[in-house]
């Protein structure tokens, strides 16, 4: 790479400095990617783990087969098994942001990975992101036990933009994560927090009833939720409506709500290191 000195040009200079914000984009990205496998493989060998990722769907495809067979649409059975699984997808963003920061404490390396020379967006977004991940273990399990106990066949009218939906779901979701576990570094019983946030949030997002028969007044707050968009765009993936518009607002919301993480991570691990609570379990 070469370096920048009294005799270089305007746009040698440019050329320079695009260099490196792509190199350094890149070396952001491998640590990143890095990151979010080595705690995928973590969480895949943890036997509670695999134990809610087979129980859970099972519970959540019973309830929303029983529910949506007892109203008037039962047609509508593959759309709520699709919603029941993003519910396990964002109880294990939910779950893994305020457990992923209690088990650092726990295992004492949370002061390591805050005083890292990576910034510490960068070595907390892998966690929020790898529990997203491992949540589509049960939106799988759920649309596999609706087809093995009831029959709900996974026919989807356009496969791959539920592929890609669900791949957005999951980005944003882990986006969203992150702002979570900058608010869960300064609690010490974080697990507190996500017990009130699970059912209020899937319930506002319409992952499971619609958000038309919510009072109006839930309505803003919904549209500001990336789990809202993410929702609507893979249930349009399997009904055959546009997911673009919905994915496009998940990742956008997803997006905002990854620079807002930032700064209050920022914004949190300044506050910790001056108080002294980081540690505190």
């Amino acid at each position: 790479m070469s370096a920048i000195g009294p005799g270089t040009t305007p746009a040698t200079t440019t050329g320079v400095r695009a260099e490196r914000a792509i190199a350094a984009g890149a070396s952001a990205a491998r640590v990143v990617i890095v990151g979010a496998l080595l705690h995928v493989k973590q969480l895949s060998r943890s036997p509670f783990e695999i134990a809610t990722a087979f129980i859970v769907p099972l519970v959540q495809a019973t309830l929303a087969v029983y529910l949506f067979r007892a109203g008037t649409e039962p047609h509508l059975l593959l759309e709520a098994a699709v919603g029941a699984g993003l519910m396990g997808v964002w109880s294990s963003v939910l779950f893994g942001s305020g457990g992923a920061i209690q088990n650092q404490r726990w295992q004492g390396t949370l002061e390591m990975l805050m005083i890292a020379p990576r910034p510490a967006v960068l070595t907390l977004l892998p966690v929020t992101l790898a529990n997203a991940v491992t949540g589509t273990y049960a939106m799988l399990g759920t649309l596999a036990w609706g087809w093995a106990l009831y029959g709900i066949t996974p026919d989807f009218r356009d496969p791959l933009g539920f592929v890609a939906a669900a791949a957005g779901c999951v980005a944003g979701l882990g986006m969203f994560g992150l702002l979570l576990a900058a608010t869960f570094v300064l609690l010490r019983n974080a697990n507190a927090l996500t017990n009130t946030l699970e059912y209020p949030i899937w319930l506002v997002s319409g992952m499971l009833v619609p958000i038309s028969a919510l009072p109006g007044w839930t309505g803003p707050i919904a549209a500001v939720l990336p789990t809202t968009w993410g929702a609507r765009a893979v249930r349009e993936a399997a009904a055959g409506g546009p997911i673009w518009p919905s994915l496009a607002a998940c990742l956008a919301i997803g997006a905002a709500c990854l620079a807002l993480g930032t700064l209050a991570l920022v914004h949190v691990e300044r506050r910790a290191r001056v108080t002294a609570t980081l540690a505190l379990a």
